[in-house]
């Protein structure tokens, strides 16, 4: 039961408890760090929010006119079932995407003249002037396209209105003094104007009592665009109001205003040439078709009159005046049918003509056939979709090409509408001449002056109604051009609500407060997980069940290896009593024979066991401590011993001898005898697995009251296992701020499998005052080599370099 508790607690000491007190405590204990950090990240919070510019968000709401939503070709696609494909959403959207394009958001820009930037260096930090530079800076948009970079422009404004320029444009500088303004500076580049606004009083700027110092900054009007399109958002109030409302995110509020006044002022404008393109091809093609007609009434006219001083006509006979007039409705129809005719005719010639493939049709020209005119309205539309889709995109784009396959299939329909209705004009018309022929027999008699009066008539009479039909038409098309509404209109004009969004004081004061209080956490945080080795108990208490029989503090070079001493009562010689009295606990009355060893080498085996075997002597015991660190004997050099060679390792290798001889008085205690390790065999592990090792135990229990074993690191060679077997005790040591963490695993193993006896551990090299001391850890060429400092050097070798490092 005892193991299987045991293994119980090394399990949880694996999976690992948070002790919630101790991770409080080990971050408040670094309490001047957390003020520190929080003081500079507030500093640096106020200093940032000192120098940076203000960002606000000028907004206006407008309304977009809709005419899918107020009627016009709506009602056209509802009679063919579409009329829920397209939706009010659906036209804010693509006017919005409109709003948007950096076509429009470059003429804007070009328009302010944006891409060009005023800045006063006077000023720490640094202000923007905007439009009120004294010095006005010219450059045309041509040109500032074609800027191989930003330019940059340092001015010194005197006094007396004189100026000094440095230009600089990539790699390219340009240096000029001008004495009064305006001056232009021709580069490579472009030619740069410079005027003043302030006029000159007296010599003087007015206002100006010292030199100013401004810079300018001249961008690609098409890079500024860009980015004044990254800063602008037009989002719809809801889905079924054509509303929006425009943002822009700017450093300066007017400049907010005035860009989305131009902005609506340019989209207008854009929107009315669009909507007026129809009206304008309308006006041309009436405008030559009146041409055409009234050189063709002149002409008629003209032979009318002819025809009647020739022919000497002043009255028409009773019978010819009755079927005149009897004809008069068929003809009356003839003429309207004629009109017709030819307004078809013509269309047909000017759809037909290549020049016009992707252009809009004449529209209410006096077409009798409503279904006719519908089409030229819808096929006008698409025209007018496609140009307008092509202002942000190109021909090749998928929504063109597929609008060009909607106008190709539109104009088809539209062809073989026309083509429908000539051949109902001339079915008519063929009607009609039969029945006028039947009112021309009853004029057969008549004198052939009079037919050809009346067919004269009736040519003069066809081309003056078509002349005032297209006058009319003329008129109305004028009416409409100039009743032209804006497609949009500002509601609520724009402002800056509130202060800036951007820095927000309390929100950046929030981010320094947070930031200083989880960089010490983090750092300390990490820290922490840089931590592999033990630094004291509070650490080998998490990592291991095994009992700690004392917590022995760092000895200093002066002091060397032997630190307690008789007759004092100094704090090692306290704590090696403390030592001693929690072993004799674990002992029972039988039990003389107590080892120590450690995982590696360098954490203080030997010093333990010396001191140990002193403090034990002192209570008049006596105590033996054996050298079977056999393979880097030890204890000679703690003790001072001069006969290396004397040692343990003989009898070991000759059992025949006799033990006592190799055992040495110290001169430290009389109670206290030393059994060195003796010379180094070149079988060492063979020597202590020999029953050798148990006679030589046996024969020092008779002769003592404790056998201290001082054996070599368990954790580089397996010799201390095979002399666990004679011991009543282990003790384990490990090293404050040198041994590591991962090799208590080894510790818990041999608690584990019972390899070791009783074992326990004691904590050494505990640095009472917190200071770091040095260490180092290697390999050598020839096998592991640990060393510390100076005084615990310690090494280990395999095969024929046996030697010390």
């Amino acid at each position: 039961m005892k193991e299987n508790l045991h293994k119980d607690n090394v399990r949880d000491i694996e999976e690992g408890s948070v002790d919630y007190k101790e991770l409080i405590f080990q971050y408040i204990i670094h309490w001047p760090w957390f003020v520190a950090s929080i003081l500079v990240c507030l500093i640096g919070s106020w200093a940032y929010l000192h120098f940076q510019t203000p960002v606000y968000q000028v907004s206006a709401s407008i309304m977009i006119k809709d005419d899918k939503k107020s009627g016009g070709n709506s009602a056209d696609l509802e009679s063919l079932g579409l009329g829920g494909m397209i939706t009010s959403t659906q036209s804010i959207d693509n006017e919005i995407e409109v709003l948007r394009s950096k076509t429009i958001l470059k003429e804007v820009v070009n328009n302010l003249e944006l891409y060009i930037q005023y800045y006063d260096e006077d000023e720490f930090p640094k202000k923007e002037l905007y439009k009120t530079s004294p010095v006005i800076v010219n450059l045309t948009t041509q040109e500032a396209d074609q800027l191989p970079g930003t330019a940059l422009i340092d001015m010194k404004l005197a006094p007396e209105g004189s100026l000094d320029i440095q230009l600089k444009i990539g790699v390219n500088e340009y240096t000029k003094h001008f004495d009064k303004l305006p001056a232009v500076l021709p580069t490579d580049a472009g030619t740069f104007g410079f005027t003043l606004k302030d006029s000159l009083l007296n010599g003087k700027v007015v206002g100006q009592n010292e030199i100013r110092n401004i810079s300018a900054m001249v961008n690609r009007p098409f890079g500024v665009a860009k980015g004044y399109q990254n800063m602008l958002n037009i989002a719809p109030t809801s889905k079924t109001t054509s509303v929006a409302v425009v943002s822009l995110m700017n450093t300066n509020i007017q400049r907010g205003q005035d860009f989305i006044n131009k902005l609506m002022e340019m989209y207008n404008r854009n929107t009315n040439n669009d909507k007026n393109e129809v009206a304008e091809k309308t006006r041309e093609f009436i405008n030559e078709r009146i041409q055409i007609i009234d050189q063709e009434l002149g002409s008629t006219e003209d032979k009318l009159e002819a025809f009647k001083r020739n022919a000497g006509l002043t009255d028409i006979s009773s019978d010819a005046q009755l079927a005149v007039s009897g004809n008069a409705e068929y003809e009356k129809k003839r003429v309207e049918n004629g009109t017709q005719i030819n307004l078809i005719r013509d269309l047909t010639k000017y759809i037909n003509n290549p020049s016009n493939e992707y252009e809009v049709l004449p529209a209410n020209i006096g077409l009798s056939d409503n279904g006719l005119t519908t089409q030229i309205d819808r096929y006008n539309e698409l025209i007018f979709e496609r140009k307008r889709l092509l202002r942000t995109s190109t021909e090749n784009n998928p929504m063109i090409v597929n609008l060009d396959t909607s106008i190709r299939a539109m104009k088809a329909n539209v062809q073989a509408a026309i083509d429908g209705t000539l051949k109902g004009l001339l079915i008519v018309k063929a009607d009609l001449d039969r029945e006028a022929s039947r009112f021309s027999r009853r004029i057969s008699d008549a004198p052939g002056q009079e037919r050809q009066y009346v067919s004269i008539a009736r040519q003069q009479e066809i081309k003056a109604g078509l002349y005032l039909m297209l006058l009319q038409k003329r008129e109305e098309n004028a009416i409409t051009l100039a009743a032209t509404a804006n497609n949009a209109k500002i509601i609520d004009e724009p402002v800056a609500e509130g202060g800036p969004v951007s820095p927000r004081p309390k929100m950046i004061y929030m981010i320094a407060l947070v930031v200083g209080v989880g960089l010490p956490v983090g750092i300390i945080f990490l820290i922490g997980l840089t931590k592999f080795k033990i630094e004291g108990r509070n650490d080998v208490e998490k990592l291991t069940t095994l009992p700690i029989v004392g917590d022995v503090p760092l000895t200093t070079e002066r002091t060397g290896s032997i630190a307690v001493f008789e007759n004092q009562n100094t704090l090692m010689s306290e704590t090696f009593r403390n030592v001693r009295t929690n072993l004799q606990f674990m002992l029972k009355s039988d039990q003389k024979v107590i080892l120590v060893t450690s995982t590696v080498s360098g954490e203080g085996k030997s010093f333990i066991s010396a001191n140990l075997a002193i403090s034990l002597s002192l209570l008049g015991k006596k105590v033996v401590i054996v050298g079977l660190d056999i393979r880097k004997p030890g204890l000679n050099k703690v003790f001072n011993i001069p006969r290396k060679e004397q040692g343990i390792t003989q009898y070991l290798s000759n059992p025949e001898k006799n033990l006592m001889d190799f055992v040495q008085l110290s001169d430290i205690n009389k109670n206290l005898y030393i059994l060195p390790g003796g010379t180094v065999p070149p079988n060492p592990t063979e020597l202590l697995a020999r029953d050798g090792l148990d006679k030589a135990i046996e024969i020092l229990k008779k002769n003592f009251d404790y056998v201290i074993l001082d054996t070599a690191p368990i954790g580089m060679v397996t010799d201390t296992l095979l002399i666990g077997r004679v011991a009543d005790l282990s003790v384990y040591v490990c090293r404050a701020d040198y041994t590591r963490k991962a090799e208590f695993t080894l510790i818990n193993e041999l608690a584990e499998s019972n390899k070791l006896p009783n074992l326990c551990t004691v904590i050494n090299g505990l640095n009472l005052l917190k200071k770091k001391y040095g260490y180092y850890y290697g390999y050598g060429k020839y096998g592991k080599y640990y060393g510390y400092g100076k005084r615990y050097g310690y090494g280990y070798g395999y095969g024929e370099h046996n030697t010390e490092k």
